[in-house]
């Protein structure tokens, strides 16, 4: 069972999102709350599978909320998905940095936001490719900002580039494997290992590293 908390301040998109999740013989919402404060206090209390944060709410905002129980000096962290949408990609790369694992669009319909609660408890946290290029492709380095791309430690294997294209592209560990003609193990291992290599923390930081250093555009 994917244990859920939810916490957004529109009490209908708290129930709309109950509902759904709650249908699933395998998805069990453990707690919604309407603000940051609480969200934080609940998922430490409760330790959920997978937290969807809005980024807008009174107390503290999601990306907070994020780097609260995610952030790169949490010692346990937790599976955070973040509610956004188009109109607020300039948060993504605060999220990133929080430690956000995944995105959902805020008008996304029921299939999405159960794709998304599985794809984020098992680790495939890039939902769609839809999704995954909208939001991350201001990461192209093509804006007024260009990003500044730390180097990999080492240099990424041919077979580790393809991985990180495909990732880079919203699909899943299955998907790359098929792609790729490569074993679900294989996958996680290239994964692994260019996660090492440039620093990444998740398979998220590792699209948003791709985007960014012109591997895929």
């Amino acid at each position: 069972m994917i244990r859920v908390l939810i916490a957004d301040d529109q009490e209908m998109v708290r129930m709309g999102f109950r509902m759904i999740l709650d249908a699933q013989d395998d998805i069990e919402v453990v707690a919604d709350v309407a603000d940051g404060v609480s969200a934080v206090s609940k998922a430490r209390e409760l330790r959920p599978d997978v937290c969807l944060l809005d980024i807008r709410m009174p107390g503290l905002d999601g990306l907070e909320v994020t780097r609260q129980l995610a952030g790169p000096d949490v010692t346990d962290p937790l599976k955070v998905v973040v509610v956004t949408t188009f109109d607020l990609d300039e948060y993504v790369h605060t999220a990133l940095r929080n430690g956000a694992s995944g995105f959902l669009l805020k008008d996304a319909g029921p299939a999405l936001l159960i794709e998304a609660v599985r794809a984020a408890d098992r680790g495939d946290a890039l939902v769609s490719p839809q999704i995954t290029v909208r939001l991350l492709k201001h990461f192209d380095g093509s804006g007024p900002a260009k990003p500044q791309v730390k180097p990999p430690s080492e240099p990424l294997t041919a077979r580790e580039m393809d991985v990180v294209k495909a990732a880079a592209r919203g699909m899943t560990n299955t998907e790359i494997g098929s792609e790729l003609y490569l074993s679900l193990s294989t996958v996680k291992t290239h994964l692994a290992s260019v996660q090492g290599k440039i620093g990444a923390r998740n398979r998220v930081e590792i699209a948003a590293w791709a985007w960014r250093s012109g591997v895929v555009s």
